[in-house]
């Protein structure tokens, strides 16, 4: 079944600028639901895909959530959310401009595949997929812990294809092997 998504990266920039939240951390913490910093950047990312910011009851923005998402995601497995019909979306949270994004022991990548053992049965089933392009949504939580930037990145500009990755492990083991024997 081909679905038509109904939200995409540029919708969601301009549910940002349109927001005029100034303080993402604050605003979510405001709700009292949200205890750390990482949790306040997901509901966010999630709130501008489904342009759900202004929508205050819960039930009400997790019905918006539902209607957009086909999966909402769990806090140990890729993805943090997939759009229905669309793109999957991993948040990430830096603390500096320079940091490293901590990918929790997985190659970052440009597409997720719906045979990757990373993801759950739950996610492999929520619709008919078989892959979808990642999108990496990373923002910058400065020592004030406020949101001072926010980079919506598809994964294809910032990772390399699995085969890539997979010739570089093969690459790497074979130097390994290489490395045993004596001449």
């Amino acid at each position: 079944m081909n679905y038509q998504a109904s939200t995409n990266i540029l919708k969601a920039i301009k549910t940002i600028v349109d927001s005029g939240i100034p303080d993402v951390i604050e605003y979510y913490r405001s709700e009292n639901r949200i205890n750390s910093v990482g949790d306040a950047l997901e509901d966010f990312a999630k709130d501008i895909f489904a342009d759900s910011i202004s929508i205050s009851d819960r039930c009400e923005k997790a019905k918006a959530h539902r209607s957009v998402f086909s999966w909402g995601g769990n806090a140990n497995n890729p993805p943090d959310f997939m759009i229905r019909g669309g793109d999957a979306v991993e948040v990430k949270k830096i603390t500096t401009p320079t940091a490293r994004i901590a990918l929790n022991s997985s190659y970052p990548s440009a597409k997720l595949f719906a045979d990757s053992l990373m993801i759950l049965s739950d996610c492999r089933k929520c619709e008919d997929w078989t892959e979808k392009d990642n999108i990496y949504c990373i923002g910058h939580i400065g020592g004030q812990r406020q949101l001072s930037s926010l980079w919506l990145v598809y994964g294809d500009c910032y990772a390399a294809m699995v085969r890539t990755v997979l010739n570089r492990q093969r690459q790497n083991a074979g130097l390994s092997l290489l490395g045993a024997v004596r001449c």
